[in-house]
């Protein structure tokens, strides 16, 4: 049985190129999205696209993750920010996510930097949302900041 099952709508009207488009959250998390293709790939424009989107599942998960393997060290973090930039360009004549970039910045009282790196590969082997860009590749930079 799975652990979860969360879904998402996007009801597109017209073309591509002029077309626009609405993605809803049936849990009612967020107010439904506006996207269009100019928003992808020219100006955001207070719209969204798939790869903000991705980027903002594959923060929330990793920051998820990191907060678990810290907390199993012993560790009790005060803040961990977590950036993902998800690039969006051609493979092979067909636009392609290639990379999500994660930088953390975290505030994590009496941790070192090894403790912190430790948690850090085990966050990336275990956020679900990594494995999910398995073909893409992921970075990890991170950082303990003072309190």
């Amino acid at each position: 049985m799975a652990i979860a099952v969360r879904t998402a709508q996007t009801t597109w009207q017209g073309g591509l190129a002029r077309g626009n488009g609405e993605i809803a959250s049936t849990t009612g998390a967020f107010d439904p999205l506006p996207v269009t293709w100019a928003s992808r790939t020219e100006r955001a424009d207070g719209k969204t696209s798939p790869e903000e989107l991705a980027a903002a599942a594959h923060s929330s998960c990793f920051a998820m993750a990191l907060g678990l393997r810290i907390g199993e060290h012993g560790f009790e973090p005060d803040r961990l920010n977590v950036e993902a930039s998800v690039t969006l360009d051609e493979v092979e004549g067909v636009p392609t996510i290639v990379t999500s970039a994660l930088t953390v910045r975290a505030v994590v009282p009496d941790m070192t930097d090894e403790q912190f790196d430790k948690a850090l590969d085990e966050a990336a082997n275990l956020c679900p949302v990594s494995r999910l860009f398995a073909g893409a590749k992921v970075t990890v930079d991170g950082s303990l900041d003072a309190g």
